[in-house]
């Protein structure tokens, strides 16, 4: 037998052993195939299924996830897959793709990884995806993406195509996905109390993943964000103001303010004409749920379509002030993009730092702007808020946390 073709075999055999669980075996065949030697790491057992469904699980402060596929059996096959390509173009369809390791928009593994996870602690479950550069030496930050209403990880990756940008900074970018038994429209309970306090609820949920990614990966603990579309940006602005200690900046798009709603009939209330204002302290664990009156305490950037029918873009307001931008400098630029004209207004604390950045969008709906087609809830025209909330994050980063 050739040595390509005692390749091709090694190669299914290894992805068969993967598919199967056999991580040892699997990563000692790749190592004899490319002269490494037959030392294997240990493996892991998958986590038990039942983790994966949603509400309590284990006791206090446990968590537990989703065994990844070992760096070592990933990097060896990765290394086989490259040194095989120039011989067998056809390769991927001969052993097809492994378990967890799909890229986005068909790549290879040299365009990133985007892979599934679960999670879960004593605050809840959820499954998300994560996606990882192709290059990534040293600490990289670690953006989280929440999703809007009946949307999911895959349909808001392609839709923001903030996982092409982060190839190109070797950031990673982690999509928590909403189930529909915690809501039926699969939209994030911003509007619940109980998911709007530290370490409970969603917010405790997100939390955990940040930190179960940054245990597993090379995160840099001084810049990870937090952004999302609609319900998600509203459970963007909860989740920063429970732990401003955890992230560095937030994005809201068509969202609303954090703790601006206690039940359903306010949040409605709130989607169509705005927070009710100012209420007396209350809530989930005192963050005054119904209020505006509680101050994000991190940077923050704020898209909103000036058209929007499903979220007043007064809301887009009360995330400004909840974010101190009466109290800062403000910086005033026009422009169009792309069939929008937009207002961008950067306020800058005394030593000259942009603290809170906004973006209205002229003509804009309930959209991400500049999105790409192949998602939902989104518009190709106007500015690029992928690429805008990627440099307002970049510019800021994590008093007192290092790498």
């Amino acid at each position: 037998m050739t040595e390509h073709s005692s390749r091709l075999s090694d190669m299914a055999e290894a992805t068969r052993l993967t598919r199967d669980g056999r991580f040892a075996e699997a990563t000692a065949l790749i190592q004899r195939s490319l002269g490494g030697g037959s030392s294997a790491p240990t493996a892991h057992p998958p986590a038990d299924p039942s983790r994966r469904l949603e509400g309590p699980a284990g006791g206090a402060g446990s968590e537990a996830h989703t065994a990844p596929i070992p760096d070592r059996l990933r990097d060896g096959i990765d290394q086989m897959m490259r040194s095989l390509r120039t011989l067998a173009p056809s390769l991927k369809d001969f052993v097809g793709d492994l378990p967890g390791t799909s890229a986005p928009g068909g790549g290879n593994s040299e365009d990133g990884q985007f892979v599934e996870r679960s999670f879960s602690n004593a605050a809840g479950a959820r499954d998300y995806k994560l996606f990882v550069p192709s290059h990534r030496s040293g600490r990289r930050p670690l953006v989280v993406m929440l999703h809007g209403c009946s949307q999911s990880p895959d349909d808001f990756a392609a839709g923001t195509r903030m996982n092409v940008l982060a190839e190109e900074e070797g950031i990673y970018v982690v999509y928590p996905r909403q189930s529909g038994r915690a809501n039926a429209q699969k939209c994030w309970n911003w509007f619940e109390p109980s998911d709007q306090g530290r370490e409970m609820g969603e917010t405790g949920i997100i939390a955990g993943i940040v930190r179960a990614v940054s245990s597993e990966h090379p995160i840099d603990p001084a810049r990870v964000y937090i952004a999302g579309l609609s319900a998600g940006g509203a459970a963007a602005a909860n989740i920063a103001r429970a732990y401003p200690d955890l992230f560095a900046a937030v994005g809201v798009h068509s969202g609303l303010a954090a703790g601006c709603a206690r039940d359903l009939p306010s949040a409605l209330s709130a989607m169509r004409v705005g927070a009710p204002g100012s209420e007396a302290p209350g809530g989930a664990s005192g963050f005054g749920a119904g209020s505006v009156a509680q101050a994000l305490r991190v940077p923050t950037i704020v898209f909103h379509g000036e058209g929007d029918g499903t979220v007043n873009p007064r809301n887009a307001e009360e995330v400004l002030a909840q974010a101190g931008a009466a109290g800062l400098t403000p910086q005033r630029e026009r422009g169009s993009s792309d069939g929008h004209s937009y207002t961008r207004t950067r306020y800058a604390d005394e030593a000259g730092r942009v603290q809170v950045e906004s973006w209205s969008v002229q003509g804009a709906g309930h959209a991400w702007a500049g999105g790409s087609s192949e998602g939902s809830f989104t518009d190709p025209g106007g500015p690029n808020a992928s690429r805008a909330m990627l440099d307002f994050f970049l510019s800021h980063t994590l008093p007192g946390r290092q790498a």
